[in-house]
């Protein structure tokens, strides 16, 4: 969440970076909540402290009538005092909800507008392929080589759920390893991650994990949550922690399940394996300085675009929109691989994103620094970014593939742990 002082300094501001993210927020009736709870607050600590004098004075009394009204007028501050302090905690609340609800800054950088106005930075180094045949989607291919069983995923589970059989289990394990790899080569840690994260962590992260809109599966009658990406427990394992700033940048690496209800996603798009309820991702995950945290975010994006490039998948780099940011994104790029079984003749889809959050995050969680020979302590700022997104992957790596004959060639880097150079 952006700092308490920063918004009432600067409500025109924030209010102006709300309208250009679509974010509808009342900046003013957090300006307007906190100035009253503060003036409150003022006067709580005047009556305490005119309790404690008196209080302190009853000792002092001549008779028994002037020790008694002291007292009376002791317990007249005291209520006063208590019926204030209930209008600070509720404006506090007030306060607060609006304030959790006021998405970060944006990057001067990011280009205004929605998802149709993301800028495209660059390609990736291999071109999309030029087909002498009628490309398939991933749909089509899985059936022809019977590698993933929908039908009996919607059985067992209910649509959107589906079996990995045969040689895309392989490719699936194979992709884990291949992005583990260069990921501890550039001096990532690796976890395995909870699949279920307490409410809190969620919230802290900027997930909605409760409510008619949200997109994250809950636990009933529990504090718990299943969890939408990796970021969400790679972030929550540092929660309340003050790191030293010898220890930054951290880099972690997270593989999970991810669970997502993709609530109103329907169409040809999104069918097959693009928009599921569950699929597993490696996930990086890193807390930096403050003054180091942009070149993480090119340092994020320059590891996903080497992971994209040595599958030999086509993709382009995206500065996303302002309108398209989630709520921690300071600023964000995405990936998108080039499809060719994807609408009518081929098209982009997002594979991977990575977010330069600041300290966002950070202060929702309570994550902090401490330098050497300084006092007191700063907010770390955060960064996450998709290594591979299993699912999206594997229709970029089926779909661009694909031969004449219908057999899928296995990329060279993945063929190790696939153990064969084609599929069919």
């Amino acid at each position: 969440m952006l700092d308490k002082k920063f918004i009432l300094e600067n409500a025109a501001t924030v209010q102006a970076n709300c309208d250009r993210r679509g974010v509808t927020v009342n900046v003013a009736k957090f300006v307007e909540s906190e100035t009253v709870r503060r003036e409150k607050q003022l006067e709580v600590e005047q009556l305490n402290r005119q309790a404690n004098e008196v209080s302190k004075s009853i000792g002092k009394a001549q008779d028994a009538e002037e020790r008694e009204a002291r007292k009376a007028e002791g317990r007249r501050l005291r209520e006063a005092k208590d019926a204030v302090q209930a209008e600070v905690d509720r404006l506090a609340a007030e306060a607060a909800e609006v304030q959790r609800e006021i998405p970060n800054l944006t990057h001067p950088d990011a280009p205004v507008g929605g998802e149709k106005d993301a800028l495209e930075l660059r390609l990736g180094a291999t071109p999309k392929p030029e087909f002498d045949f009628a490309p398939l989607d991933h749909v089509e291919l899985a059936e022809k080589h019977d590698l993933i069983d929908f039908e009996a995923g919607a059985k067992v589970a209910g649509a959107g759920f589906y079996f990995l059989k045969n040689e895309a289990v392989l490719l699936e394990l194979a992709l884990q390893r291949y992005a583990l790899d260069i990921l501890l080569a550039a001096g990532f840690t690796p976890v395995i991650t909870p699949d279920l994260a307490r409410t809190e962590i969620l919230s802290g992260i900027g997930f909605q994990p409760r409510g008619p809109e949200t997109q994250i599966y809950s636990v009933e009658n529990t504090d718990l949550n299943l969890v939408a990406t990796a970021e969400i427990t790679l972030g929550g394992m540092l929660a309340d922690k003050i790191l030293d700033a010898d220890e930054l940048p951290l880099r972690v690496c997270g593989v999970s399940h991810c669970f997502r209800t993709e609530a109103g996603a329907a169409g040809r798009a999104s069918r097959g394996l693009y928009r599921v309820h569950q699929f597993t991702k490696v996930e990086m995950f890193a807390f930096t300085t403050p003054d180091g945290s942009e070149a993480m975010l090119d340092e994020l994006c320059g590891l996903e675009c080497q992971l994209f490039d040595g599958l030999g998948v086509p993709y382009r780099v995206v500065d996303t929109a302002t309108g398209d940011l989630g709520g921690p994104a300071y600023r964000k790029f995405d990936l998108e691989a080039w499809m060719p079984g994807r609408g009518e003749a081929g098209e982009y889809g997002e594979v991977t994103s990575t977010s330069n959050c600041t300290d966002y995050q950070a202060r929702r969680l309570g994550i902090r620094y401490k330098s050497k020979g300084e006092k007191g302590t700063t907010f770390v700022h955060t960064l996450n970014g998709t290594a591979i997104a299993i699912s999206r992957a594997m229709i970029a790596v089926l779909e661009n593939y694909q031969q004449a004959d219908g057999a899928i060639r296995v990329p060279e880097v993945l063929q190790p742990w696939v153990g064969k150079t084609q599929i069919g």
